[in-house]
């Protein structure tokens, strides 16, 4: 039999470990969809209590992220069994929390699988204003099955499709995969699953995005939603020629600071920016033709809430005069960055100004081996600041280890030497890093100046490097390659000194 069958090392794995599946996190909203989501339950006896119970959770999972209400999407169940029966009307529940709840509390019917009956039942209610369906909406059918069925779908699934129902079938149980290929939409690799009923998560996001593309194709929506814009898309109505689009958008708290846009007919979208965070906005797109009556679109956008920025500065390249200081993320609300800095301790301080098209800046003109406090403040568009500090520390002035150089002292010896570093050095640090055998640092006092290293093999590439270390921080090191001579070379050996 032709199926896809879809595997869970995870889930599995949980399972053999004794461990149950964890707990999913919150989904981000969406929103900019309508459509009416009818979810065909097989709710007969030849489902199993256990398989019901994880279909239902399933189904929760797949529609908790949406908004649901009248200019939304809204959902019902069909229950597949001796006699088809609606769980509720799509315009029953009209928020994430109440839908859950009427899912979870959902019970089983038992009875025959007649899903041909539930099918004729279901083009009844897709189109039927008593159950809560809506004209002009696109209508999605997600029908769950163990793939057995007592009468014949085939005609009233073709009715369903041929009256504009898009058709998304996952199978539980090891269903005919040519008849359920047919009896959901084309293509079937989108329209058609085939997963064990404890591997249903696998599937979620993935059938999700797709009933996506369906609700949102025709209409008007929003993407890539930031905290200060988002971008409008809607299908082609227009051309060039022929028309152009009024683009009317406001908060919906206070419709008065309505903002409006022209754009050609050629365009099918446009970026709408200089927001305010976490608003609602009313958005009506009106297409002006002089050809055809096109009616206003119009949907519903909230804006994220406002990004921290910064949210963390970073210093590097620090020098005895100067440092690089940066900032992260980057924010199109944020027009520019003050940067305040002075000594510790100290009551002076100095103050930068950086545009909002840059994250970091080199502070200079600084005194060596002196710890800085460094606060970067955003300033927002909207007049609000955001600050964040972080301290800074100069090198010694001269802070460099130089002349570095080794002497052989035997087979797999060696002394490295080095002449001192300026300033008030507390000590150096010595890295060994060989190409066999482990790594090994040996910190010394200020006035020794050489180290034995050891264990070095013949035939062997090292790398060496000493560092000074000062009070508030390490001072720039210095690092040489040294080979070891091999074995046949290195008898007879004397001592000499390595370049």
């Amino acid at each position: 039999m032709l199926a896809k069958t879809v595997l869970s090392l995870g889930l599995w794995l949980q399972f053999a470990a004794g461990q149950s599946t964890p707990e999913r996190g919150p989904q981000p909203s969406i929103s900019n969809s309508e459509g009416d989501l009818l979810l065909l339950l097989d709710s007969s006896g030849s489902v199993s209590y256990y398989e019901f119970s994880r279909v239902k959770e399933f189904m929760w999972d797949l529609v908790r992220p949406f908004s649901f209400g009248p200019r939304d999407v809204q959902t019902s169940i069909i229950h597949i069994s001796t006699t088809p029966t609606m769980e509720f009307p799509f315009d029953r529940y009209q928020s994430g929390g109440t839908l859950q709840k009427a899912i979870k509390d959902t019970r089983q019917l038992m009875g025959d699988t007649n899903t041909g009956k539930a099918l004729s039942y279901a083009k009844e209610k897709f189109f039927s204003g008593e159950a809560g369906a809506r004209p002009d909406v696109p209508k999605v059918l997600v029908w769950v099955t163990d793939g057995f069925s007592t009468d014949d779908i085939s005609e009233p699934m073709q009715l369903l499709k041929d009256m504009g129902v898009t058709v998304f079938i996952v199978s539980t149980g090891r269903g005919n995969y040519l008849e359920l290929s047919a009896a959901a939409s084309q293509p079937p690799e989108k329209h058609l699953h085939f997963v064990d009923v404890d591997d249903l998560p696998i599937i979620t996001e993935e059938l999700r995005g797709a009933i996506l593309d369906v609700i949102q194709a025709n209409r008007l929506h929003a993407v890539d939603i930031t905290s200060s814009s988002f971008r409008l898309v809607w299908p082609q109505l227009l051309s060039q020629e022929n028309g152009y689009y009024t683009l009317e958008y406001a908060p919906a708290d206070d419709l008065s600071r309505k903002r409006t846009k022209q754009v050609s007919g050629a365009h099918t979208s446009l970026m709408l920016s200089n927001l305010a965070p976490e608003t609602t906005y009313e958005v009506a797109l009106i297409p002006e033709s002089n050809v055809h009556y096109f009616p206003p679109h119009t949907t519903r956008v909230t804006t994220l809430a406002e990004e921290i920025s910064p949210a963390q500065v970073l210093i590097s390249e620090s020098g005895p005069h100067s440092f690089h200081v940066s900032w992260a993320p980057m924010l199109d609300s944020v027009v520019g960055y003050q940067v305040l800095y002075g000594p510790l301790p100290g009551n002076s301080a100095e103050l930068l100004e950086v545009d909002g098209q840059h994250n970091g800046t080199v502070v200079e003109k600084l005194a060596p081996n002196t710890t800085y406090l460094v606060t970067v403040t955003a300033v927002y568009r909207s007049g609000k600041e955001r600050s964040l500090s972080a301290k800074a520390c100069t090198q010694e002035e001269g802070s460099k280890v130089r002349h570095l150089r080794f002497e052989d002292m035997g087979p797999n010896t060696l002394k490295a030497s080095w002449d001192a570093a300026d300033g008030k050095v507390l000590g150096y640090r010595v890295r060994c890093r060989r190409q066999t055998g482990s790594s090994s640092i040996i910190s010394v006092s200020p006035q020794i100046h050489s180290v034995l290293l050891t264990d070095l093999a013949s035939g062997t590439t090292n790398k060496v490097c000493v560092k000074p270390m000062y009070k508030n921080q390490p001072g720039r090191g210095l690092c040489r390659m040294v080979h070891m001579q091999p074995a046949t070379e290195a008898q007879g050996y004397k001592h000499k000194q390595r370049a």
